[in-house]
């Protein structure tokens, strides 16, 4: 009950890539930067351990943003022809590649740092990748010219990718759709249609994670727009619970969504953002509970799963993993309580 986790990526170390950003430049080279990589996500797993999280990550510690690292090894995709676009209904601009062929993946993307991970820790395994509809919103297209044709695209090669990740004995494959609190109807015509190609077939456990994006000043600034009551997850939601997706990653620590709206997820399980990724303040496991707690009165106990609101890359390492051992603290406080 309350199996802690993370939402997706964490802090790179400062010999690895450079601090506090979310599109790093690496530090090392070559066969240093692939030995780095491994040697980063062994330490991601053992730091997530050393704080009490029950179900850990690679941390994303082998890419250098969440969407772009798995699009290196998909054909298709021309990296030398970049172009700068708005991204989330131009919330901010991005240098991104360029779509200029047929998407295929061309091998395995991740399998060196998910055999990393799994060989190093017994615990639950979760590996993230970008949800389809966030890679046709992150990416400048000269191809397809229809974002569901991309999308679908981007979902069949997912697929193939999620698939080797359950053979490695990954636990959770969950895909990372911020962009379904943008485009809200597109989520219902088409969004969740293309997140379920991208899960076809897997038995392993499959999570969505959908959130307010990670704390740069782009997205507190559009929050600060959103007034006093955030409802988008309010038109997204019963699409989500009527899908064959099992568990739905939602921001809620320090946000204005009403508590109620977890409700809507009946069926699912709820990964439930105790932890705020856009502050450096770090939770007390009071807090934590106090927020569990909450989230009680519309998720029965052993459908919710304490995490973070978003993913922790641009944040100061330190802090990250003492927010991650206040979320396994206040978790076990929660535990306590309702026993």
């Amino acid at each position: 009950m309350f199996e802690t986790t993370v939402a997706g990526s964490l802090p790179k170390p400062l010999w690895l890539a450079e601090p506090e950003k979310l599109w790093p430049a690496w530090k090392l080279e070559g066969d240093a930067l692939a030995a780095g990589k491994i040697d980063a996500t062994i330490l991601a797993v053992k730091r997530q351990e050393d704080a009490g999280i029950d179900i850990v990550s690679d941390g994303e510690q082998a890419r250098i943003h969440f969407v772009h690292g798995f699009l290196a090894n998909l054909d298709g995709i021309d990296f030398a022809r970049r172009q700068t676009i708005g991204i989330r209904a131009d919330r901010y601009k991005a240098e991104v590649p360029t779509v200029t062929g047929p998407i295929r993946r061309k091998g395995p993307v991740h399998r060196l740092e998910a055999s990393a991970a799994r060989a190093h820790t017994k615990r639950k395994l979760k590996f993230t990748l970008p949800g389809p509809m966030t890679i046709a919103d992150t990416i400048a297209d000269e191809h397809y010219r229809d974002r569901p044709a991309l999308a679908h695209a981007f979902a069949a090669a997912l697929n193939e990718e999620a698939r080797e990740l359950e053979k490695l004995g990954i636990d959770v494959v969950q895909f990372d759709e911020p962009a379904f609190n943008v485009y809200m109807r597109d989520v219902k015509d088409w969004g969740v249609a293309a997140l379920e190609r991208a899960a076809q077939g897997l038995r392993c456990r499959t999570a969505v994670h959908i959130c307010y994006g990670y704390g740069i000043k782009a997205n507190t600034d559009w929050k600060a727009t959103l007034g006093e009551h955030w409802r988008q997850y309010e038109e997204i939601f019963p699409a989500l619970a009527a899908s064959h997706i099992d568990q739905v990653s939602l921001e809620c620590r320090n946000s204005r969504v009403p508590i109620e709206l977890i409700g809507l997820l009946k069926g699912k399980d709820v990964m439930i953002g105790c932890i705020d990724v856009a502050s450096n303040v770090v939770e007390t496991p009071q807090e934590v509970a106090e927020t569990i707690r909450a989230a009680l009165d519309y998720v029965p106990p052993d459908r919710l799963y304490p995490c973070t609101n978003c993913g922790m890359a641009p944040m100061a390492t330190e802090i990250a993993y003492a927010k991650l051992t206040a979320l396994a603290a206040g978790a076990e406080l929660a535990r306590k309580a309702v026993q």
